[in-house]
């Protein structure tokens, strides 16, 4: 019996110290993981981290430096579900032929398939490829393969948009020749529309014939109205046919008046009863004075941003306007929907219809 006694109170002792020893492993590991003191302030009250160790973000920082340095901004020509050619702004790789690549991005099927906005689709035939892109002064000749006649007559001015308006974004191109298997092309494959030596921006885009009935007469203007898709709502470049008017401030203005035309799904935020009443273009900065109908807003009167974003790529679009600077019956001081004021030139928008990835 005292052995046995003996025995149950040395196994007692043992298991004793093997659970302090066990307790001293587990407040260990809490003192790893346990989460660093926060200090939360109340709302409008600032916490005083001055003497806090700043974390380390230097290898964070430099990575995401390192990525955006590796990216660069373009304009893709896409498709939108009205059959509109709408200019979509999104980060590609940065490469060294970057007109090839946004081409690349235009194809059905291709690269761009991740990254396209609700409602939206590529424009080039699936499989098309780019042999080659030379530049020949101002001109950009295009080399496809056969693919590239893939398509229905139905899109094939859209087809030639697209690509034009995608290749003119580049700095020192104005033209676009193309070519397929290195034959050039003076008409579109499907259904002929010409093409002649080469084509350009000045061909316009969403072309819109109005009322106009002797085209000889007319002035093609291209100006931007607005759509919108689900909650995205975007601009679109529209080039107008009109009587009267030259490709001008003045014919511009009077392209945002008329408005989008009817059942195309587009929509102005301009006024019918908005006046110009001066416009002076001093060096590439264009300054205009509007009478108050430019301004919307039951109490305080405001300039939209949607408005200013309309007119500024309207205006931008002519080779001679850089900047646009607004007034209001002769008053600088314009708010825009934000509260902020008005008082500096505006340029024309870097990334239109930014597509978010």
């Amino acid at each position: 019996m005292r052995l046995r006694g003996a025995i149950i109170t040395g196994l007692l002792l043992l298991c004793m110290i093997i659970i302090s020893g066990c307790g001293f492993g587990f407040d260990k590991t809490l003192k790893e993981i346990d989460p660093p003191k926060v200090d939360y302030a109340e709302e409008g009250e600032q916490v005083d981290d001055s003497n806090a160790e700043a974390p380390d973000t230097s290898e964070s920082t430099e990575g995401d430096s390192e990525a955006s340095a590796n990216m660069s901004t373009r304009e893709l020509y896409l498709l939108d579900s009205n059959g509109m050619v709408v200019p979509q702004t999104v980060q590609l790789p940065a490469v060294e032929g970057a007109a090839k690549q946004a081409l690349e991005y235009l194809v059905i099927d291709g690269p761009i398939t991740e990254m396209l906005p609700n409602g939206f689709q590529a424009v080039l035939p699936a499989g098309t490829v780019v042999n080659g892109i030379n530049q020949v002064d101002d001109t950009l000749v295009v080399d496809f393969s056969e693919e590239f006649k893939d398509y229905s007559a139905a899109y094939e001015k859209q087809i030639l948009e697209a690509v034009t308006w995608t290749l003119t974004q580049f700095e020192g191109v104005k033209n676009v020749k193309i070519q397929i298997n290195g034959f050039d092309q003076t008409e579109m494959p499907v259904n002929g529309t010409p093409i002649g030596e080469n084509v350009s921006r000045s061909d316009g885009i969403n072309h819109e014939m109005g009322n106009v009935v002797d085209v000889s007469n007319s002035t093609a203007v291209t100006v931007y109205f607005m759509a919108q898709n689900d909650d995205y709502t975007y601009y679109v470049p529209v080039t107008k046919r009109m009587e009267g008017v030259k490709n001008d401030v003045n014919g511009v203005i009077t392209g945002l008046l008329e408005g989008p035309p009817v059942h195309s799904g587009l929509f102005s935020q301009f006024s019918k009863d908005l006046k110009l009443l001066d416009s002076v273009n001093k060096d590439g900065l264009l300054t205009l004075d509007f009478n108050e109908a430019i301004l919307t807003g039951a109490e305080e009167k405001v300039l939209e941003q949607e408005l200013l974003n309309s007119l500024v790529l309207s205006l931008t679009e002519n080779a001679d306007v850089k900047e646009v600077a607004i007034t209001v019956d002769g008053h600088e001081e314009v708010i825009d929907d934000s509260g902020n004021v008005v008082s500096e030139p505006v340029t024309r928008p870097v990334e239109v219809n930014k597509v978010g990835f």
